[in-house]
């Protein structure tokens, strides 16, 4: 069985743990948890030609660039970067972070999700920005950890990038 390590990397509060919990349990829960230091999880995902089990590494929120323990990363062979879509200042985070890694690593296939896509009414992140994201040939996706809009897909395409 092929298993790939993907961290999940964003600011504090972007909704990291409720997307890996959507993704792997397909349930949502309005409680909010901290996440501290890291937690794991795993999940099969059939592609075309074979299986994957992606072990997800979901990293404490970092607002505090400073504070990233960039080891976490170590034997990542993809990123999931998470922005949330009604706080502009997340998405910075969520670069800088994948910078950091990859200064550290070197590049890897990565996936971007503004998350909380169902708060529409309170979005701060236009479409013109994500455009050019996705312009630059990045995966884009606007993804809801409560409806399960996108989630899905979004780790399924990184599955996909990360066993070519």
């Amino acid at each position: 069985m092929l298993q790939k390590k993907i961290c999940m990397l964003g600011g504090f509060s972007v909704g990291k743990t409720s997307l890996v919990r959507r993704f792997v349990q397909s349930i949502f829960s309005d409680t909010y948890l901290t996440t501290v230091g890291v937690k794991i999880d795993k999940k099969s995902v059939a592609l075309p030609n074979r299986t994957v089990d992606l072990i997800l590494w979901d990293l404490a929120g970092e607002d505090d660039i400073g504070s990233f323990r960039v080891s976490n990363v170590r034997g990542a062979t993809g990123l999931v970067l998470v922005a949330d879509g009604t706080r502009a200042a997340t998405l910075a985070v969520a670069l800088t972070l994948r910078e950091r890694a990859e200064a550290e690593f070197g590049a890897m296939p990565f996936v971007l999700l503004f998350n909380k896509s169902d708060l529409g009414d309170r979005w701060q992140i236009s479409d013109s920005e994500i455009g050019e994201f996705r312009q630059r040939g990045w995966q884009v996706y606007l993804t809801s950890a409560l409806s399960g809009e996108h989630v899905d897909d979004a780790f399924h395409q990184l599955a996909s990038m990360v066993t070519e």
